[in-house]
């Protein structure tokens, strides 16, 4: 097993390469988790920061007023795509970090301060468990507070008659 520590290679008569450096551990040896790299794309990490950040418990939606609402129009659209997971979640993405902004809408008669740390500990959990990312921040905006004689915005859009 080769170490891990950055050395030039060596050609098949045992001459130094040009500028050709192996890093970190390879060849046979070596266990298949470290060989290769692991890229994972913002969209992942929006849609289980907004999965996660849906399963508290007085969150009532992701996203502003007028992003829900496009967001329920594109839906109703065949083809208009499943964005409902990540609508509201915006995220930065490095090689080891990640930061999540979500717009959120709270359920009347929820503390969102207890609200907004429950979503700051699930979303963490959430997307440290399943990527490996370090989550440096998570990042709530009130946008609405969900009235019990509010109807759904799901609801008014469809027609009176079925």
């Amino acid at each position: 097993m080769t170490d891990t520590t950055d050395r030039p290679s060596t050609g098949q008569d045992g001459s130094r390469g040009a500028a050709t450096m192996l890093k970190g551990p390879t060849g046979a040896g070596t266990s298949p988790e470290t060989r290769g790299r692991t890229t994972i794309a913002d969209g992942v990490v929006a849609k289980i920061a907004g999965m996660a950040a849906r399963e508290v418990p007085g969150i009532h939606a992701l996203g502003a007023g007028m992003a829900r609402a496009i967001g329920a129009m594109r839906e109703r659209v065949p083809g208009g795509g499943a964005g409902g997971v990540s609508r509201g979640v915006k995220v930065e993405v490095g090689e080891s970090q990640a930061a999540v902004d979500l717009d959120v809408v709270v359920e009347y008669g929820y503390s969102i301060v207890d609200v907004a740390a429950e979503v700051r500990v699930n979303v963490i959990s959430a997307v440290e468990r399943m990527t490996g990312l370090e989550v440096v921040e998570v990042n709530l905006v009130v946008d609405d507070v969900k009235l019990p004689d509010e109807e759904e915005e799901s609801e008014s859009a469809q027609g009176r008659v079925q």
